[in-house]
């Protein structure tokens, strides 16, 4: 990583409150750094992954903690001009990136059923096999603070689960390597405004489905976008809807919900239940 570009001080200045300090307490709270990580910071050119490559490279300069980093970008099937466009943003922020070809887009654009899964899937799997491949034992990526607290009303509404996105976690099937998700406490807003207080033009989904559906003038065709307006209206009457979806998951008292499990083992609010 290089140093700090103008984009990149910005953060520890106009926006040290929204962004800096936010960061910070992730990393603080949720032990996300350990000395000697190597971290693959993901970059996919929108703009939460091109703040995280900011953020950390930045931490990196102060950082009591000794970690080194490694930008990875993953080009899934980009056309030149996409990609330019990428290549353009970088260099504006002065960020340094390792760039790999997959044949994601063409594999993903055969699905009929459930594209954006397949998608998400297979980018994180090759993401984790060129991160150890690099010497890195964590990847970084881009998920804020709206991403948790929608992911988690997305699970209670359509999957009927109370469960939440994590700000670090083990992988499975790749022994050693952890997720970690430093803007795990940053507004998207506060992302936004970042963004266009640097000028950037940053790269929306360049998939097949998702070109599709701007083209038939439907951006909004997700159950994803569907909550995140409905957590927006909610805010228009109540600023703290947001914060206490998020504190929800955090504060879950057992003995008042009807069952519960950790791993396979199951337990009901009957269990012990005449015991008392």
């Amino acid at each position: 990583m290089s140093a700090p570009s103008p984009a990149q001080r910005a953060i520890t200045t106009a926006f040290s409150r929204t962004i800096w300090k936010p960061v910070r307490r992730a990393l603080r709270e949720y032990a996300l750094l350990q000395p000697g990580d190597r971290i693959a910071v993901c970059i996919s050119g929108g703009k939460d992954s091109l703040l995280l490559a900011c953020a950390l490279n930045l931490l990196h300069q102060v950082s009591d903690v000794p970690f080194s980093l490694v930008g990875l970008s993953m080009d899934p099937g980009y056309t030149p001009e996409s990609r330019a466009q990428i290549e353009r943003n970088l260099q504006a922020l002065g960020i340094e990136t390792h760039w790999y070809r997959t044949r994601l887009f063409e594999t993903v654009n055969r699905e009929t059923d459930n594209p954006c899964f397949l998608c998400a899937r297979l980018r994180r799997g090759s993401l984790y096999e060129t991160a150890l491949s690099l010497g890195c034992n964590k990847i970084a990526l881009g998920h804020h603070f709206d991403d948790v607290v929608e992911t988690t009303l997305l699970s209670m509404l359509y999957g009927g689960q109370v469960q939440t996105m994590l700000p670090k976690l083990r992988a499975k099937n790749y022994p050693g390597m952890q997720v970690i998700r430093p803007l795990y406490l940053v507004r998207e807003r506060d992302i936004l405004a970042w963004r266009e207080a640097c000028g950037l033009t940053c790269l929306a989904c360049s998939c097949e489905f998702a070109g599709r559906a701007r083209r038939a003038g439907d951006p909004a065709s997700s159950k994803r976008y569907e909550i995140k307006q409905l957590i927006a209206r909610l805010e228009r009457d109540n600023d703290q809807v947001a914060k206490n979806i998020f504190n929800s998951v955090k504060n879950v008292n057992v003995d008042d919900v009807l069952g519960w499990h950790q791993g396979a083992q199951r337990h009901s609010f009957l269990d012990g239940y005449d015991d008392a």
